[in-house]
């Protein structure tokens, strides 16, 4: 949703989105792009259409929320234009480091000012550059913001060198909707990007369908494998997005799980094995992987711990949290986390750390547990998922709010 509002924003006239997503992330870009000069119109239930003649700021300072995406990728996209902008965000997100952004920046000649390695951050266009490298093991998003704002705005071929690359599935994302553009950018083996110009007719108007989310999905597909049926609609099995890999661990857990006519079905499964698994690339996956794994007969491995620091919460921290706080044991080696399963959890007063992620996944392990369980700043799940309680009462699941 994010990718599509920033095509959006920087195609030159129409875009309708049908399924738009309604999270404080979602909500985050369309104000964004609102705010550097686009039009939004909700002429039909469930679609959206967004009229944009390019970057056209209606004021200087720009609030990303606390969308990590959308901070990374926009302030790259809005540095494409001539004007003096900031980019602020709110919460979590202004101790997480932005230090890439920056040199990212000079090196397309951006000046940068009033920076001290968090957001906020004052940059002026216009972006220009033939050659970049990048470092890609910290994060993808911001080559996703570089390849969005080079490929509608390039006027001669970019050379971009990629070191290390982490989350390629993300970036696949990103190629996707900059092919629904008419808009293209060729790689080699993802180490090497190349844009090159478009000097033919592109279309006045696209149109974009959302996928339904892998990331909040891989909640609900643990949850039937824990404790009972769900079926969920509107997800590709061929999906690009990271997280469809819960797939693979679930068949390797020997999990009941199976696609038709459009609609995943997931069912209880006893005696589920336990399972390896390389999050390196999904780390988004990791909270609830790390449930999973507690309910697994014998010793689940999670690699890439180091993805985890600078998301939301410290995630290394708060998994280890969640787990100790529920009774689960778990050793850690290196960049690797092994859980040992364990018939059920311990009741307990859970530390969300205000961490989107760790609320759902919490919840999804309470359904296990020998007791009531008390989930600190619940109401984060709004950043990626709204109505996550509500779905989870729907399912039977018995919630109060604490006064």
């Amino acid at each position: 949703m994010q990718r599509a509002c920033a095509a959006a924003l920087l195609h030159q006239g129409t875009t309708t989105i049908t399924h738009p997503g309604c999270a404080a992330d979602d909500l985050a870009a369309l104000q964004l792009i609102q705010d550097l000069g686009a039009h939004i119109s909700y002429e039909n239930v469930g679609s959206l259409t967004i009229t944009s003649n390019g970057i056209h700021p209606n004021q200087s300072a720009l609030n990303c929320g606390e969308s990590g995406l959308s901070a990374r990728m926009f302030s790259i996209i809005a540095a494409t234009s001539m004007f003096k902008l900031t980019m602020e965000g709110t919460g979590s997100l202004l101790q997480r480091p932005m230090h890439p952004l920056v040199d990212i920046l000079q090196q397309g000649t951006v000046t940068v000012t009033d920076f001290n390695g968090y957001l906020p951050i004052t940059f002026k266009g216009p972006f220009q550059a033939t050659a970049l490298h990048v470092n890609g093991s910290l994060s993808s998003q911001y080559l996703s913001g570089l390849l969005i704002a080079l490929a509608f705005t390039a006027k001669q071929k970019v050379v971009i060198t990629v070191d290390n690359l982490t989350s390629k599935p993300y970036i696949d994302m990103t190629l996707a909707v900059l092919k629904d553009y008419g808009r293209a950018a060729g790689n080699e083996n993802y180490q090497q990007f190349y844009i090159t110009p478009i000097n033919q007719p592109l279309p006045s108007a696209v149109s974009i369908d959302i996928e339904a989310d892998w990331s909040s999905a891989a909640y609900w597909i643990v949850a039937a494998l824990l404790n009972g049926k769900v079926q969920l609609q509107g997800l590709s099995e061929t999906s690009c997005q990271a997280d469809s890999r819960i797939m693979e661990v679930v068949l390797q857990s020997g999990g009941r799980l199976f696609f038709k006519d459009g609609i995943l079905s997931i069912e209880k499964t006893e005696h589920l094995k336990p399972f390896s698994f390389d999050a390196n690339d999904s780390p988004d996956l990791f909270p609830i992987l790390a449930v999973f794994a507690s309910a697994c007969e014998g010793i689940s491995s999670i690699r890439g711990l180091h993805r985890l620091l600078h998301k939301e919460s410290n995630r290394k921290q708060s998994i280890l949290a969640l787990l100790e706080q529920f009774g689960i044991p778990y050793s850690v080696e290196e960049d690797t986390l092994n859980i040992v399963g364990v018939p059920t959890l311990k009741a307990a007063t859970i530390d969300s750390f205000n961490d989107h992620r760790i609320a759902m996944a919490a919840s999804i392990a309470a359904l296990r547990a020998n007791g009531k369980v008390v989930i600190t700043q619940a109401d984060c799940v709004a950043k990626s998922y709204p109505d996550f309680f509500l779905h989870l009462q729907q399912l039977g699941v018995s919630i109060a709010t604490a006064l």
